[in-house]
């Protein structure tokens, strides 16, 4: 994603001195497929802050299709189908200040939904099965499948073959990365010495393929190479002088636009240029990688199920809450100022934000539901949720709808408390007072969360710590250079004649394979 990120960002300059050749050669070579195929429902929305900000939540998936003759080569097996190798969630927040990328292993039992594949008229019922299987009824059914195990509204997917990852880890000048000891692996064809690489074209291929060589040779270990590789990738952008060399630049953006598949949301350069400015906003300390919580299949010893904590870790990415912290160990910061809206869909009613001080913000709440107690639960409510202490009980009066009054100079302010209680924007509203006031109407006769059924969303549930988070999952930052990707020590691989090995022996057995990369 970054790789697109800077391509395209780089593309508007190279179009403005070619008299639009580049934008049309390049919005050309884009392909689109639809991003929901489930039968029912769609991938979800996403819920704006206080500011009207939303977050991004991209699919991006690593298909092993072999339909054309480039990636029959690559491959083998030729032949029609696809699963879905590789299945990364990446998050950006609303005030674009840290980003998540949630890797969901391949070889995950699950739920999936029923979809219809509309492009190559096929569809499947809802069943258990593997995810990844579900690239086989179209990118589309891909996204349901994470949509459902989730609950994270998914706004675009972007896939990638074999070929792809060759054209753009070339067109980098390759991705240095490290590993921990000798490695082979016969299955990915990874050979690499102990040490540090740089690693191009078929090279980098083998080292996101390779689950033989890390780890237990399940998906896992795949996974934390793949974390290793893609933040080697964002730092050599950022070190390189990538962008500021157009000969890179231009061998970049041809590559990422020919290398995708998106949805029609990302189906144009200056779509794709949009979510390239949005991307280019996360600094690299404050993207963190993980691999969501699993446990052993007790039916299959090759597959695994959810695991224990794995549902805070998807509250954690819907609800919009960092996992990285600063460089000075300090969390990420939020924006006090709006930012430009995302390419994301937007709904209309805010969640709480997660960032903005509402120390300062007093409240007069008064209940006009008719019903007891009203306005001291809600005043409560709203002092536990951060709100001044100031915030306080006023007379009762009569009112049919819940509403926010503010005076001038006040409406972020009261957008915060609307946000807070799950109100929709509709309910701030400017008054002629001097304080922010809440006025709890008959369509609010109970509970300190706006109910839904009334045009509002629950309130975000209560902050899930980032270590609660990400307990059982592996974590790390794209800004992590130091350490080496740890080679598998138990029996992952064969060698003819051999039997059993680990990847560290396979080495010094195969001598007259090539290594992948000097």
């Amino acid at each position: 994603m970054k790789v697109l990120a800077y391509g395209t960002a780089g593309l508007l300059v190279l179009t403005v001195g070619t008299g639009g050749y580049l934008y049309y050669r390049y919005n050309g070579n884009i392909k689109s497929s639809a991003l929901f195929a489930g039968e029912s429902g769609d991938a979800g929305h996403e819920v704006p802050d206080a500011f009207g900000r939303t977050p991004i939540n991209i699919l991006v998936i690593g298909s092993d299709s072999r339909d054309n003759p480039e990636d029959c080569a690559i491959g083998g097996d030729c032949g029609p189908g696809a699963n879905a190798d590789v299945e990364l969630l990446l998050h950006v927040s609303a005030d674009r200040s840290n980003a998540t990328v949630l890797s969901i292993p391949r070889d995950l039992m699950t739920d999936l939904p029923g979809c219809i594949d509309k492009e190559n008229n096929t569809s499947s019922k809802k069943h258990r099965g593997q995810i990844n299987a579900t690239l086989q009824y179209g990118p589309g059914c891909t996204v349901a499948a994470v949509h459902q195990l989730t609950d994270i509204p998914i706004d675009h997917f972007v896939k990638v073959d074999f070929s792809g990852v060759i054209k753009m880890s070339d067109a980098v000048g390759g991705v240095p990365v490290c590993v921990s000891d000798n490695v082979y692996d016969p299955y990915s064809h990874l050979k690499l010495s102990k040490g540090e690489h740089t690693l191009k074209g078929m090279a980098a291929l083998q080292f996101v393929r390779t689950r033989h060589g890390f780890g237990d040779g399940g998906d896992r270990g795949r996974s934390s190479a793949q974390h290793a590789f893609l933040g080697s990738m964002i730092r050599q952008l950022k070190s390189a002088g990538t962008l500021t060399d157009p000969g890179k630049v231009l061998g970049l953006a041809d590559a990422a636009t020919k290398a995708l598949t998106v949805d029609p949301g990302l189906d144009g350069v200056t779509r794709l240029i949009g979510l390239a400015n949005d991307l280019n906003k996360v600094p690299s300390d404050r993207i963190t990688f993980t691999t969501m919580q699993t446990l052993p299949d007790p039916t299959d010893e090759d597959r695994v199920v959810i695991g224990p904590g794995a549902d805070k870790l998807f509250a954690s990415v819907k609800n919009d809450q960092p996992l990285s912290q600063g460089s000075a160990g300090d969390p990420a910061p939020a924006a006090s100022t709006p930012a430009a809206p995302s390419q994301a869909p937007q709904s209309q009613a805010p969640q709480a934000p997660a960032g903005p001080d509402r120390s300062g913000i007093s409240v007069l709440v008064r209940n006009g539901s008719g019903k007891d107690n009203r306005a001291g639960d809600v005043s409560e409510a709203l002092r536990q949720a951060g709100f001044a202490k100031g915030t306080a009980v006023g007379k009762n009066t009569s009112a049919e709808k819940t509403v926010v009054h503010h005076p001038a100079g006040q409406e972020a302010a009261a957008k915060q408390v609307a946000a807070a209680l799950g109100l929709p924007a509709s309910a701030v509203q400017a008054g002629s007072g001097s304080t922010i006031e809440l006025v709890i109407g008959a369509d609010w006769p109970s509970g300190t969360t706006f109910p839904a059924a009334s045009g509002g969303v629950p309130s975000a549930p209560q902050s899930i710590d980032p270590s609660a988070a990400l307990k059982g999952a592996d974590a790390t930052t794209a800004d992590s250079a130091g350490g080496c990707t740890p080679v598998s020590h138990q029996y992952t691989v064969k060698l003819p004649g051999y039997g059993g090995m680990t990847p560290v022996q396979a080495y010094d057995k195969a001598k007259n394979v090539p290594d992948s990369a000097p």
